[in-house]
């Protein structure tokens, strides 16, 4: 059966907690947005940060609403709305008997227990605990099934679509970003109804004259409403662990390290130095180059394949890596700002093999665990794959908007950039201890990511006689006509219809 995968331009801001489930190896919360120390540096804020706001990014989170609950009686008539266009009057009339009981009795009893639980839990939101299990209770493999891809365009530069250049300056581009999430300077995340009246100098200095504690008030008297922005914690430093039965998320924003995958072999090496500054373009330059350079062949046994298993299966394999002698391995992968995936394989500029390497590869060049892999081909396309339970394309899309702006007009590693000359120990080739067991568990699972990934097909279909301008002239949301597009295709193709969702926007809460 094909499957069609739409690429979205725009993917969706939504809301999310990113409290529950979460190991934090720091001593409390509070410290996700410590800011660095602002010790002297080489180089000037230019370069160490990608943006440097008046307005605190998180200026507006104290003050925002809960998101709240909705009457049970709406939440019935919502459903059945939905259904009447589904079912056949017999089959309507027996659904909406079945509500109404449902509405007059359990209904009663589970909407109190909701209430009673969103009054003890007013640091987050009612739908966070249950959002989470969804994703760290399945069992399935998060490759495929979960984890997204989005593909980035070219530099608009040819000189500057080489792998190393690219891989460098996106990677400069990156970390410019974290800086400016850490030091708490990002631009708020708002959405602006009027951008003509909101969106200016004039209303970001209004706004910082307002007390945090209400400020959100003050941009709805603009019509501008502030979004939450706490997922953005989860964009680095951050991992999805195996465990049987519920996996957890691991975060530990100490650390000053980049994690490279080539060929199925994992490198470290700091991108920040002691004082959590950026090193020197040229340094990363030549770390990168380092690795590129290196001729390993692919490994036998790829280590990163069990990450593709069933949840279940690699937490009990994990385990069996870490009496092996694997767990300081395994920490520098889990702890690291991200992944960068270098790729020897070239996409020949055909976007079916562009979408097979983003959405899986071959396995044995992805950490699929970790919450962000920036993976940059042979011939310089860049993509991002990104683990799904820590959040939704809200802070995703927002980083990668920010990362391509940057690094296609900013370019600090040019086509003839000498870079560093680096040291052996400088850059740390991580290799895995494996013992026979851990050998057949890889080799399993190699078989099923092959399994898998060879039933996924991919088909495009170019419509050049309209697009999202002709659905907003007839007031129509183009994403929605997407999204119903999909449905009827999966109808078209089964004969029936399947339980679906769609993330939405929210100007609410989801944690203080």
């Amino acid at each position: 059966m094909k499957l069609l995968f739409y690429q979205s331009a725009i993917y969706k801001k939504s809301f999310r907690s990113s409290i529950t489930a979460i190991t934090d190896v720091r001593s409390s919360t509070s410290v996700l947005w410590r800011s660095h120390s602002s010790s002297s540096s080489s180089f000037s804020d230019d370069y160490q940060f990608i943006q440097r706001s008046k307005l605190p990014m998180l200026h507006f989170q104290p003050s925002l609403p809960r998101l709240p609950i909705p009457k049970l009686e709406d939440s019935c008539k919502r459903y059945l709305d939905a259904q009447k266009p589904l079912l056949d009057d017999n089959r309507y009339e027996k659904t909406e008997a079945i509500v109404k009981r449902f509405q007059n009795h359990e209904g009663k009893e589970l909407q109190e227990k909701l209430i009673a639980r969103d009054k003890r839990n007013k640091h987050t939101s009612y739908i966070s605990e249950p959002w989470f299990d969804m994703y760290l209770k399945s069992r399935d493999p998060v490759v495929i099934n979960y984890n997204p891809y989005l593909g980035i365009v070219d530099d608009p530069k040819p000189e500057y679509n080489n792998q190393l250049i690219r891989a460098s300056n996106t990677l400069i581009s990156s970390l410019r970003f974290l800086r400016s999430l850490r030091e708490n300077v990002l631009e708020p995340e708002i959405y602006h109804l009027n951008p003509l009246k909101s969106d200016n100098e004039t209303f970001r200095n209004v706004m910082r004259m307002i007390p945090s504690i209400v400020s959100w008030y003050g941009a709805y008297l603009y019509k501008a409403f502030p979004l939450d922005m706490s997922q953005y914690q989860g964009l680095f430093n951050a991992t999805r662990i195996p465990k049987r039965g519920r996996d957890e998320l691991l975060r530990d924003q100490s650390t000053k390290h980049m994690v490279v995958i080539r060929n199925g072999h994992f490198y470290a090496f700091d991108v920040l130095d002691k004082n959590g500054n950026i090193r020197e373009p040229s340094y990363i330059h030549g770390c990168l180059k380092r690795i590129l350079s290196e001729n390993k062949q692919k490994p036998e046994y790829p280590v990163a394949v069990l990450t593709s298993e069933n949840r279940d299966v690699w937490a009990d394999l994990r385990d069996q890596l870490v009496e092996a002698g694997n767990s300081e391995i395994l920490n520098l992968i889990d702890t690291g700002i991200f992944v960068l995936n270098l790729d020897d394989e070239s996409t020949k500029n055909d976007p079916f093999l562009l979408s097979k390497i983003m959405l899986h590869g071959d396995g044995s060049n992805r950490w699929f665990d970790k919450s962000l892999q920036l993976i940059v081909t042979k011939d310089a396309k860049v993509g991002i794959n990104f683990e799904h339970s820590w959040g939704d394309g809200v802070a995703v899309l927002r980083y990668i908007n920010n990362m391509l702006t940057d690094s296609t007009k900013k370019h600090f590693v040019h086509p003839n950039s000498t870079p560093s000359v680096i040291d052996e120990d400088e850059v740390r080739h991580l290799e895995f201890k494996l013992n026979e067991k851990l050998k057949e568990g890889i080799k399993t699972a190699l078989q099923k990511f092959n399994t898998l990934t060879s039933k996924i097909k991919f088909s495009v279909f170019q419509h050049q006689k309209f697009g999202k301008n002709f659905f907003k002239a007839h007031m129509l949301s183009p994403d929605a006509v997407v999204q119903l597009s999909f449905q009827m295709a999966f109808y078209r193709q089964t004969g029936k219809t399947v339980a679906t969702y769609e993330s939405s926007s929210t100007d609410r809460k989801s944690v203080v």
